[in-house]
């Protein structure tokens, strides 16, 4: 699974926000940077998202409409998995992933293990 660059990640955030699909004006105008970047670059953007695989789109009269592949956790989830995929010593980095977790999301996880573990 890529990585989303900078821009990319900003112009994903504007479509897990949105209650629907987004069209380029629609995820220009929800972008929150300075400079603003060009409408043809966001259309770039999300067209190489679309190529990815990383957003659908669907015609909406003359211009596409965008909306995420997959939720926010799922998109997190693949990509922690493929880190962990990638690594010459899963364990060590299991373990420092963990580490390196507050004790809110450490709780969380451990009920988690339990629930997994007592439906087995």
């Amino acid at each position: 699974m890529p990585r989303l660059g900078e821009l990319e990640a900003a112009i994903m955030e504007v479509l897990w926000s949105a209650p629907g699909q987004a069209t380029v004006r629609d995820v220009l105008g929800a972008l929150d940077r300075e400079p603003a970047p060009a409408y043809t670059t966001v259309m770039t953007v999300l067209d190489n998202l679309h190529r990815k695989g990383t957003v659908t789109r669907e015609r909406a009269g003359r211009a596409w409409a965008y909306r995420p592949a997959q939720s926010r956790e799922e998109f997190d989830a693949e990509a922690m998995a493929a880190v962990l995929e990638s690594s010459s010593d899963r364990s060590a980095t299991l373990l420092r992933f963990i580490g390196k977790i507050g004790p809110e999301e450490l709780a969380r996880l451990r009920e988690v293990l339990d629930a997994q573990e007592g439906s087995r």
